[in-house]
């Protein structure tokens, strides 16, 4: 399917509306509402409850496999909206405060109701991406090391086994959502996917590592090809900080 500026640009509209107002319809604060004059709720001053990380490489740098484009759109516009309407959340309890958006998504059903759907998208979405982000890397991929090598085999009998699996889950999502290795509150090793943007933090599990299957993070380069992109992002994997993942999950 060929992708023309103005098929494009319906469609960025369309996803970056959806994002601004809770990533899952109409949820949470948009971004592009201005805030009212004298508007006490955040004062001028204020430290944010999250800000937008930076990317750990250029936008270009994971080409030819993710390019620089989706990568500016993504980072930019996408997790800024995330981060921007899960702090206007949180400004309406700043109780929450001096918990961590993970400790949020862990037991989200405790997060007030007015805010609840705006935590579990736009918290999951900051902290889906915050890890996303950094388990790429330029020249990255290979086969796994360490101690999550040893795991992936026990679990799954091989690494081609694994990433099978892997792609398998992330292609057959419906939707938008994304693809997981988790490690459960059983501590068992699983491969799982999400809708949207939940977090497997809110059912009780670990994400050690997690493929975004939302169109936006592919749609520039492979448009429908979803399987193309789920393949060729083994090209990007950090492992070194995967096993930091699997280490903190079965720590």
């Amino acid at each position: 399917m060929t992708l023309n500026r103005r098929n494009f640009l319906i469609l960025l509209g369309a996803g970056v509306g959806a994002i601004t107002t809770g990533a899952c319809g109409a949820f949470g604060d948009s971004l592009l509402t201005p805030s009212k004059e004298g508007d006490s709720t955040l004062a001028s001053n204020a430290k944010p409850y999250v800000e937008l990380p930076p990317l750990p490489y250029a936008y270009s740098a994971l080409d030819p496999h993710i390019d620089e484009r989706t990568m500016q759109f993504h980072h930019d516009k996408h997790h800024a909206a995330y981060v921007k309407n899960l702090n206007d959340a949180l400004d309406k309890h700043p109780e929450l405060k001096s918990k961590t958006p993970e400790q949020l998504l862990r037991d989200i059903k405790s997060v007030p109701s007015d805010i609840r759907t705006t935590v579990r998208n736009n918290g999951g979405g900051h902290v889906n991406h915050s890890m996303f982000w950094k388990i790429m890397k330029p020249s990255g991929g290979g086969e796994p090391t360490g101690p999550i090598s040893d795991a992936i085999k026990q679990t799954f009998g091989s690494f081609d086994a694994f990433k099978k699996q892997f792609n398998d889950a992330g292609s057959t999502r419906f939707g938008s959502g994304w693809v997981w290795l988790v490690r459960t509150g059983t501590g068992k090793l699983e491969v799982i996917s999400t809708a949207n943007q939940d977090s497997p933090f809110m059912d009780g599990s670990y994400p050690i590592m997690g493929n975004d299957v939302w169109e936006h993070a592919y749609y520039l380069k492979y448009q429908n090809r979803r399987a193309d992109y789920l393949s060729a992002w083994w090209n990007v994997l950090n492992w070194d900080e995967i096993n930091k993942r699997f280490a903190q999950a079965t720590g």
